[in-house]
């Protein structure tokens, strides 16, 4: 994602990797979940305060990403393998699958926003591929048209997760549970695999290893 080559497929590249860092399939069923017995009113309140939050957060990290990266002195590379380890975790949870007794314990007394909040904005809607993403575009950004572009990226993105999420809430009561889960589970398996890779381009960013370019 570097400047000399922020050309067309570097956008599109961009877009399918905001498309997973903070679109709206790995946070769709958690959300489902954490909503199951709210009325209208409260869903409403937790899907605008989820998209709200995980918006803004996204623009203030490509906005400061690279004074981030100089203030707290990691390397975009060392980044790339702290968010493919997390994301590991959260692959590992997507396809085990939390019981039922898990959820209702991680949300028994917990007010609304606050789940918006944590986890379903970050790290779910927002998730560590996304903060990947737009931490190094923003500090290997060649000039401030680039960063416009990904803003710009971003806000399509963020406009499908208002979509998506407005018409779960209109359908939620005819969605199939089972598959659902199904799909989240598949969906599972691949982010391990982003998640490695985001691990092995951080190594080879950082020297520990050489990856051969498949192109």
């Amino acid at each position: 994602m570097g400047s000399t080559t922020f050309d067309v497929y570097t956008v599109v590249d961009i877009f399918l990797l905001l498309l997973i860092g903070i679109g709206p399939k790995i946070a769709l069923v958690p959300y489902l979940d954490a909503t199951r017995d709210m009325d209208d009113a409260a869903k409403r309140l937790v899907t605008r305060t989820m998209l709200v939050t995980a918006g803004t957060v996204g623009v203030v990290l490509l906005v400061l990403g690279r004074l981030l990266t100089k203030l707290l002195h990691f390397s975009t590379g060392a980044l790339s393998i702290a968010g493919g380890l997390i994301l590991v975790l959260i692959a590992v949870a997507m396809v085990r699958g939390p019981t039922d007794q898990d959820t209702k314990e991680q949300l028994a007394g917990r007010d609304p926003k606050e789940i918006a909040v944590f986890p379903l904005a970050v790290p779910y809607l927002l998730n560590p591929a996304g903060i990947v993403v737009l931490v190094t575009v923003s500090a290997e950004a060649g000039s401030f048209g680039h960063i416009a572009i990904v803003f710009a990226v971003t806000a399509v993105v963020l406009a499908l997760d208002v979509a998506v999420f407005r018409w779960a809430n209109r359908i939620s009561d005819h969605l199939d549970e089972g598959r659902m889960l199904v799909t989240e589970k598949v969906f599972g398996f691949l982010l391990a695999a982003l998640a490695v890779q985001l691990v092995l381009n951080g190594l080879d960013a950082v020297g520990v290893i050489h990856l051969v370019s498949g192109h």
